[in-house]
């Protein structure tokens, strides 16, 4: 089976191929000739990834996933959630949303958080499903590790002394929310 990720960011391709079955060949926006970024308009997480799906599947017809992930901050009132990439400004560089946040947090004691990404997953004009991975942690007060991407750096997920950045892509990929939401998507086109 073809399936396009409807993205073109390298690390959640790399993410992503490793939980996939060798039977789907996993596309990417730039191997459909798509455009490098994808319209993100929505107010929720599960509102951008389908919009995203559901442009592939108009101006390409191929079926297609796409996904939205969230940091969202119990202190911070649920923030930076579904803004996570545009935090610190239009220009959608990691090390100044993690920066911002941890400015943010300065002082605080309550670092609760939690990792959320939603799939919208097109087959046709009329199928569309959605799933939910979500991973419960914290925020460290100063960024640890070098792998990852985003918010990495400073996220510990529940029951680990290591950020997300600070363990191997295949550590990672066995509890983090993208993973979680991927397995949910493999286990229904099984």
């Amino acid at each position: 089976m073809r399936l396009c990720f409807a993205t073109n960011n390298d690390h959640k391709l790399t993410e992503v191929r490793a939980l996939l079955p060798p039977t789907i060949e996993l596309l990417s926006l730039r191997d459909i000739g798509g455009p490098d970024d994808l319209p993100e308009t929505q107010d929720t997480l599960t509102g951008n990834a389908l919009q995203k799906a559901n442009y592939v599947w108009e101006h390409f017809g191929v079926p297609c996933f796409a996904d939205d992930t969230g940091l969202e901050v119990t202190a911070l009132h649920g923030e930076p959630g579904v803004y996570s990439a545009r935090y610190a400004g239009p220009q959608r560089l990691a090390a100044d949303n993690v920066q911002k946040l941890l400015r943010e947090l300065q002082g605080v004691s309550d670092r609760q958080a939690q990792f959320r990404t939603v799939i919208a997953l097109v087959l046709s004009a009329t199928e569309t499903h959605t799933f939910d991975g979500m991973v419960p942690g914290l925020i460290t007060t100063a960024p640890r590790g070098a792998d990852g991407f985003g918010y990495d750096p400073v996220f510990q997920p529940d029951g680990h002394a290591e950020t997300f950045a600070e363990m191997p892509l295949t550590q990672k990929n066995t509890l983090s929310h993208r993973a979680r939401a991927v397995q949910q998507l493999v286990a229904f086109l099984g």
